[in-house]
This record gives C-alpha cells, structure tokens and sequence, in this order.
C-alpha cells in the first residue's frame, strides 16, 4: 500500500520495508548522470534497493522507453518504484508526475513515456510534483532527473504519500503502439523497436497472428523477401538465414541467426510487415 493510516484521517510514514527504485533512461553511461541520480536517492534513502533496467535508451526516444517499460514491470515485486527519465521537454512546461497504478509508482515527465506501462497496470491516481520542499536547490532547468525525479522516487521509497509531493491531476499525456490493419487476406504491421541484436519486433501480437492464421497457410513478407514459418528458436535455421519468432515481448519478431535483421532487410523503425494469408 502507499500510505498506511494508524487510524482514519492519520497518515504514517512507512520506513521499515525496504524498496527498490528501478531505473529507465536514455542517459548512457559515458557521464555522470546515473551515478548523480543515484547518489541523490541514496542521500536521502540508504537503505533502498536500485535496479538499472536500462540506460541506452536512444536519445529522447519517448516511445522506446515507454514501450520496453511496459515489457519489464510486471516482473518486479508490488511496490517497486519506476524512475523514467526520457524528457526532451526538460525545463519546458511539461509536467513532473508520480502515476500510482494498482502495484506499482511511476515517476518521469508527464510526456506519455510512462502511460503504456501504467495502463496496463491500472491507473488509479495521477499526481502532479509540485512541492518544492521535496526538491533539490537550486533546480537545474536541465537535470529534473537529479533535482526532482529523483527525490521524488527516493520519498516515495521512505513512505510518503505522492500526494505529500504535489496534487492529483485528472489526466496524463498517453502513447499508444499502433494498430494493426486487417486488409482482407493480409495483416499489415510495423517494425516499432530494435534490439541491440538488430531483432526487428513488430507491432503483431502472438494472438492476434494465431487467430489470423489459423487453419491458414501464410507467408511474412518484408522488404520483398518472405518468410514461410513460425520458428521456435533462433537456431532453426542455418546462420545467416531469416527467421520469424515470437520473442520475449511476445510480439512477432523477424531475426537474423547470428546477423542482423537491420542489415539483412535495411529495415528501420516503421518499416511495414506483411503477413500475408495464403488460403
């Protein structure tokens, strides 16, 4: 729970649970701006556990960020406190937010990188960072990850209350992964990530391909080369031959064994996809 009440209207500090803080950036590692953020939360919580999910977030890339944190918070305990920063609009108008969803906190710019991840979860309050005292000074108007964000996060993990922090906000800025398309025998995808690997993971989810392609042949066409099968593993063919493989997002994902489906396909990021129905 995010706050616990020692009797009704009484709000209590919870300090005796150790949380862990999960962290999201398209900071890199060559500077030092991790290692600030970090020093900041733990300046203010020794005892919180910090896990980096990832750093190398291609720059300002909102919807990257946004589509692998919905790929990851599920596999954190209830509680966990997702710090996200991805925020080219730093020193702008956006706002700060924390998002308190069923399980989980998330704390980043009010830029959608934090909606498909709490959607999912179940949005229950959305609140504004407004309280200064809670803030690094003097605030920088180019590193709200170090003066806002992450006392923020760091608070939340001592047990205060996101509405100690700021107000609730009716509504937050929101991404979606876009639709697939039913054009009568094909269903018409894009590529919307790529992995360092060079795995191009498309916008098809595995049940909605299986219901396309029951009791159907098929082919999967990109870039005028197609591909036959569903594979179960990236050695199932010979390397340097294409693949089709439902990966660990479970979407559908085109793959190079031992290469790069990048360079295999000179695919990029909205590149379309085909699977097309054979019957």
């Amino acid at each position: 729970m995010w706050q616990n009440r020692k009797k009704p209207g009484i709000k209590k500090e919870v300090t005796d649970i150790k949380k862990t803080i999960a962290l999201l950036t398209d900071f890199g590692l060559d500077d030092n701006f991790v290692g600030v953020m970090k020093g900041v939360i733990l300046n203010i919580n020794p005892n919180v556990n910090l896990v980096d999910i990832s750093h190398s977030i291609k720059p300002h890339d909102i919807f990257e960020a946004a589509f692998l944190l919905k790929g990851t918070f599920k596999y954190f305990s209830k509680g966990t406190i997702f710090l996200v920063v991805i925020d080219p609009g730093v020193g702008t108008e956006r706002k700060p937010i924390i998002v308190r969803t069923k399980s989980y906190f998330f704390i980043g710019p009010d830029n959608g990188v934090l909606s498909l991840a709490a959607e999912e979860d179940g949005i229950k309050h959305v609140i504004e960072i407004k309280n200064k005292r809670y803030f690094l000074k003097p605030v920088s108007t180019t590193f709200h990850g170090r003066d806002i964000f992450a006392p923020a996060a760091a608070h939340i993990s001592k047990g205060k209350t996101p509405t100690s922090l700021g107000k609730l906000q009716g509504n937050m800025k929101r991404l979606n992964i876009p639709e697939t398309l039913l054009d009568k025998n094909t269903l018409k995808g894009r590529i919307i990530h790529i992995d360092r690997f060079g795995n191009l993971i498309t916008n098809i989810k595995r049940d909605l391909f299986t219901q396309f392609s029951r009791n159907r042949k098929f082919k999967i066409r990109i870039r005028n080369k197609s591909i036959n099968r569903i594979s179960q593993s990236y050695q199932a063919v010979k390397p340097g031959y294409p693949l089709a493989i439902f990966g660990s997002l479970d979407y559908l994902e085109i793959s190079v064994n031992r290469k790069s489906a990048k360079d295999y396909f000179s695919a990029k990021k909205g590149t379309g996809i085909d699977v097309i129905s054979k019957r």
